[in-house]
């Protein structure tokens, strides 16, 4: 299992757009993808799941993917991420 932990640095947070784009970016992938925050853990290919986490400016985010792309999985997601500026390493 992967597994990288990131906090949101953009000031509307994981809103509609970037979540969208998150869940077309994890669905391309076998591995099963989630993403937790404050204890809630979520299927990433699900846009209600990942909207239904309401992550705001400054949270701690992890993302896990387990499965045979698991690494590809977390470094596109992390790439998409990093380049819409919502996320720091």
């Amino acid at each position: 299992m992967a597994n990288h932990t990131y906090t949101v640095i953009a000031e509307s947070g994981i809103h509609a757009r970037p979540a969208s784009g998150i869940v077309q970016i994890a669905s391309k992938y076998v591995s099963d993808i989630f993403m937790e925050y404050k204890e809630k853990k979520v299927n990433l290919k699900s846009i209600l799941g990942v909207m239904s986490l309401g992550i705001g400016q400054g949270a701690s985010i992890s993302i896990f993917a387990e499965g045979t792309d698991q690494q590809e999985a977390i470094e596109a997601i992390e790439s998409y991420l990093k380049s819409e500026g919502i996320i720091e390493l």
